[in-house]
C-alpha cells in the first residue's frame, strides 16, 4: 500500500477535507514511492488559523524557554541526522553524505538561533532628556510562512523556521511536494523538543497552497528560495497584499580561473560545485571562465575527473552523484544539452544515456561538459539547475568580470587564483552576492547571511543570520519618564531566570 503524506497541522497529522493528492516518486527508480496531500483552502485556513492562535502565547513565552526547546531540538536534530539524510535522500535523490552536509549545514542555522537572547537586545540611552529614558525592542511579526524548494527539503526550511520562531512567530511552512517528507519530520522533532501545538505548522500542496498563504491577511511575512520567476511573482504578490518578503531567486554561478591559479585545485573545485547534488543548487558553479591561455589544460583535467564519477542511487555507498529529481526535470535538463549541441557549443563530455548504478525507470543524466561556450547560447543564458557545466573562454582578468556583471543573475561566483591582489580586486569589483576566493560554493557560516544581488533576490533582506533576525522582528522605540522608585520590600533570595 503506498504511503500517504498528510499535513502537519497545531501539533499533529492533519488529512483535512482536499481530495488532491500528488505523487512523490524515488528518483533512482522512476516508482511511485507515497502519496502527499495538497491543500486548498480550508487546509490553508487551518494552518493560519492554528498558527495565529499559538501566536499570543508563544509570543509572551520568555526567551529563555524558547532557547530551551531551540536546544532541545538541535539536539534531537542531532542524534537523528543520518534518520533524517536516509529520508532527503529517498525523495530528492541526492547521494547521502551530500544529504548529510545539508543537515549539517542546517544544524549551523539552528545553533545561530538558541542565541535568540543575545541576539535580540535593543538598545538603550538612559537620560536622553531630563529624566527621559529612550530604548528600543524588537518584537515578533505574528504568522509567518515559509515556503521553500525541492533541492534543499531540510536545510533551507532551516534557514528560517529556527530564526522566525526564536523571534516568537508561529509559521506555516509550505515544504515542495517533490520531496515533503523530510518537513513532517523537522516538525515533529520541534514538537518532540517541546515547542508549543501551532507555533509551527507544515502546509503541503502546489500553487493554490502558496496563494493562499500569500493572499491571507493574517499572515505578516514571506520567505521564498527558488527560481526567478516564481521569486518574482512571491514577491509581487505578497508586497500587494502587505506582507514583508523575501524570496531568494536563481542563479548562474561563474568560476573565474586566472593564469597563475593552481590548476589541479581549480579543476578539483569545478567538478565539486558544478556537480554536486546533480548540479540542483543554487549555488552550483555552472559556468567556469577560462582565462587565457589555461583553458585548454583547465578543461583536460575537469574531463578527466569527470570521467571518474560513479552515478547511482545516492543509497549505495559508492555512488558520488545521484539522478535528477523527476522525469519533468530530467527531460528539461537534457534538452539543454541537445539546445548546446545545436547552438555550436563543444561537447566535450555528453552525460545523455549513461550506464549508471541504479534502475533503469531512474532520473539518470550523468556530468556533462561544454567547452567553448558564448554568451548567447541558452546553456549559458538559462538557469539549467542540473548537471552541465560550460567553459568560457576570457582574454583577461577584466572581460572575465564584465562577463560576470553584465548578467542578470547575481547570487555567487568565486575566482581562482594565487594573486591576493587579483583576489582582492576581484571581490571589489564583483557585482554578486556572495564571493569564494579559491572557495567553489561561497555559502556563508550560520553567524553570516546568505542572498545574492540582482535577480537572483528580491527584497531587503538576505536568509539567516543577523539579516533572519531582523528580517522576523519588527522595532518598536519607547521613550519614558518616571517618578522616583518606591521601595520594593526584602528578598534575599537568589534572582531567577524563569
Amino acid at each position: 500500500m503506498t504511503a500517504r503524506i498528510s499535513h502537519w497541522i497545531d501539533g499533529k497529522p492533519f488529512s483535512g477535507v482536499a481530495e488532491r493528492a500528488g505523487d512523490v516518486f524515488d528518483p533512482a527508480t522512476g516508482q511511485v514511492a507515497a502519496k502527499v496531500d495538497f491543500a486548498g483552502p480550508a487546509e490553508v485556513e487551518a494552518a493560519v488559523t492554528a498558527a495565529k492562535n499559538a501566536f499570543p502565547g508563544w509570543k509572551n513565552t520568555s526567551l529563555a524557554a524558547r532557547s530551551r526547546v531551540l536546544f532541545a531540538f538541535r539536539q534531537l536534530l542531532s542524534e537523528r541526522k543520518d534518520e533524517l539524510a536516509k529520508i532527503v535522500t529517498s525523495e530528492h535523490g541526492k547521494v547521502e553524505s551530500d544529504a548529510a552536509g545539508e543537515i549539517a549545514r542546517a544544524i549551523e542555522n539552528v545553533e545561530y538561533a538558541c542565541g535568540a537572547a543575545q541576539l535580540l537586545k535593543g538598545g538603550f540611552s538612559e537620560n536622553a532628556s531630563t529624566g527621559v529614558d529612550v530604548y528600543s525592542i524588537a518584537q515578533p511579526l505574528g504568522v509567518v510562512g515559509v515556503i521553500s524548494p525541492f533541492n534543499f527539503p531540510a536545510m533551507v526550511p532551516l534557514w528560517f523556521v529556527p530564526n522566525a520562531i526564536a523571534c516568537g512567530n508561529t509559521v506555516v511552512l509550505k515544504p515542495s511536494e517533490k520531496d515533503p517528507s523530510a518537513a513532517n519530520f523537522i516538525a515533529e522533532l520541534f514538537a518532540e523538543a517541546g515547542l508549543p501545538a501551532g507555533v509551527l505548522n507544515v502546509l503541503h500542496g502546489d500553487k493554490v497552497a502558496v496563494d493562499g498563504l500569500l493572499e491571507n491577511p493574517v499572515v505578516k511575512a514571506i520567505s521564498f528560495v527558488g527560481s526567478t520567476p516564481i521569486a518574482r511573482y512571491v514577491y509581487e504578490t505578497g508586497t500587494r497584499h502587505g506582507k514583508r518578503v523575501q524570496a531568494l531567486g536563481g542563479a548562474k554561478n561563474h568560476m573565474v580561473v586566472l593564469p597563475d591559479a593552481d590548476l589541479d585545485l581549480a579543476a578539483d573545485a569545478a567538478v565539486s560545485a558544478g556537480f554536486g547534488s546533480a548540479g540542483e543548487r543554487c549555488m552550483a558553479v555552472s559556468v567556469v571562465v577560462a582565462v587565457d591561455p589555461v583553458g585548454d589544460e583547465l578543461v583536460a583535467k575537469i574531463a578527466e575527473r569527470i570521467r571518474k564519477l560513479r552515478v547511482g542511487d545516492g543509497r549505495r555507498p559508492d555512488s558520488e552523484m545521484g539522478p535528477l529529481v523527476t522525469a519533468a526535470h530530467h527531460a528539461k535538463v537534457e534538452s539543454y544539452v541537445e539546445a548546446g549541441v545545436a547552438a555550436g557549443a563543444e561537447l566535450v563530455v555528453d552525460g545523455r544515456g549513461i550506464e549508471v548504478d541504479g534502475e533503469d525507470g531512474g532520473y539518470w543524466l550523468g556530468p556533462t561538459l561544454f567547452d567553448k561556450v558564448s554568451p548567447e547560447m541558452s546553456v549559458y543564458r538559462d538557469e539549467i539547475f542540473g548537471p552541465v557545466l560550460s567553459v568560457v573562454r576570457a582574454e583577461g582578468y577584466e572581460p572575465a568580470v564584465e562577463l560576470i556583471n553584465d548578467n542578470p543573475y547575481g547570487n555567487g561566483t568565486a575566482i581562482f587564483t594565487t594573486d591576493g591582489g587579483a583576489a582582492r580586486r576581484f571581490q571589489n569589483e564583483i557585482e554578486v552576492g556572495m564571493v569564494g576566493v579559491n572557495v567553489p560554493i561561497p555559502v556563508p557560516v550560520g553567524y553570516y547571511s546568505f542572498g545574492g544581488w540582482k535577480d537572483s533576490l528580491f527584497g531587503d533582506s538576505h536568509a539567516y543570520g543577523p539579516e533572519g533576525f531582523h528580517f522576523f522582528t519588527r522595532t518598536k522605540v519607547v521613550t519614558s519618564r518616571w517618578p522616583d522608585p518606591s521601595h520594593g520590600g526584602v528578598n534575599l533570595g537568589f534572582p531567577r531566570n524563569t
